[in-house]
């Protein structure tokens, strides 16, 4: 910690300088990082000070017997505070602490599964307000499904390892219930993949060049009539590995294309990134499957209610469907990130 508490020191003594605002990126660039630092500085200085008092309350309550009501309800705030602060710390990823681009497509199981994958984006929706990250609303990129759902919703989750969190979430999500779309009461089973990418800083250099991807246009709107852009301001790059970026969240094509670059851009680096550390994660673009047998998690609403972890050393599961579709994720964002360290843990000391 005393790297990190350095490293503050120094923005903060950045900010204190007299000309620190004449350079506004430069100076939301600093602001940025102490953000971060503070994130896990803040909850470390916290843990360590609740210790120090409950080590004089221990002392207190050994010469009275008085202080042993107080010490109680201290060793209780101070164990959860070191639960957070535990899994705050073990986000340590090159990344981890950087804000999330998440996308959500829909599998098989049709209107269903189009519906499945607006119901999971209303989900992290939830999710990020319960923790304080922001949704920018101008920055959400979705295409509308006809009759219900959509085809297909990119959005950003900004804060503080926001990436951190939703990196569980990758991979292909599976739901069973009786559908609304259609008659009797058959069980319908839908899928949609997610992908979460990290807002890579602006100082990391991926070199993609022109002859490396192929551009598409198309057109951006609602599903059709008068609200339907008839302009082809959308595009989308398909890199010469198969991975693809798409934007549709401006009227201008060219800012459209620098955001899809950047996506690009983004999704190379973590696939690297993944081979780097043997943790590759199954890309679900047009080579990929989004239907049964590969997905991560199952939300079973009919003739039971059950959400279960699918993947291999992670034993989670509830019975409260409702909750986790309200956005109570978080009992499976924290088992996954204590098997990633475990794992990460294990392979270093082999």
């Amino acid at each position: 910690m005393r790297g990190k508490t350095a490293a503050r020191d120094q923005l903060e003594a950045k900010q204190a300088e007299g000309d620190f605002w004449n350079n506004q990126e430069k100076a939301k660039g600093v602001i940025s990082q102490l953000k971060v630092l503070n994130s896990l500085l803040k909850p470390y200085e916290e843990l360590s000070a609740a210790a120090n008092d409950i080590t004089a309350m221990a002392e207190l309550a050994d010469e009275d017997s008085a202080f042993e009501a107080e010490l109680e309800p201290a060793l209780v705030k101070a164990e959860h505070q070191y639960e957070a602060f535990e899994l705050q710390a073990m986000m340590s990823g090159k990344h981890d602490s950087c804000s999330a681009v998440v996308s959500i497509k829909p599998g098989a199981g049709g209107t269903d599964a189009c519906d499945w994958a607006n119901i999971m984006f209303r989900a992290y929706q939830r999710w990020a307000a319960n923790h304080g990250f922001d949704i920018p609303k101008d920055e959400i990129d979705i295409e509308p499904n006809l009759e219900a759902g959509v085809q297909s919703v990119s959005f950003k989750i900004v804060g503080p390892y926001a990436y951190g969190y939703m990196q569980s979430e990758i991979g292909v999500h599976r739901l069973v219930r009786i559908s609304p779309f259609g008659g009797g009461d058959t069980r319908q089973t839908s899928f949609a993949a997610v992908d979460v990418l990290p807002e890579l800083p602006d100082d990391i250099e991926i070199v993609v060049k022109d002859t490396d991807y192929e551009i598409q246009t198309f057109c951006t709107g609602g599903p059709g009539g008068q609200h339907q852009n008839k302009t082809q301001s959308g595009v989308r790059l398909i890199h010469k590995s198969g991975v693809r970026a798409e934007s549709r969240v401006d009227k201008s094509q060219h800012k459209n294309k620098d955001n899809a670059l950047k996506l690009l851009k983004a999704r190379l680096y973590a696939i690297e990134e993944q081979k780097r550390i043997g943790d590759a994660v199954k890309s679900y673009d047009a080579k990929g499957e989004i239907a049964f047998g590969s997905q991560i998690r199952s939300y079973v609403m009919q003739p039971y209610t059950l959400v279960r972890e699918e993947r291999d050393g992670i034993d989670v599961k509830t019975p409260a469907v409702n909750d986790v579709l309200d956005g109570d994720f978080d009992q499976f964002m924290h088992a996954y990130l204590r098997h990633k360290t475990a794992r990460a843990n294990k392979t270093k000391s082999k």
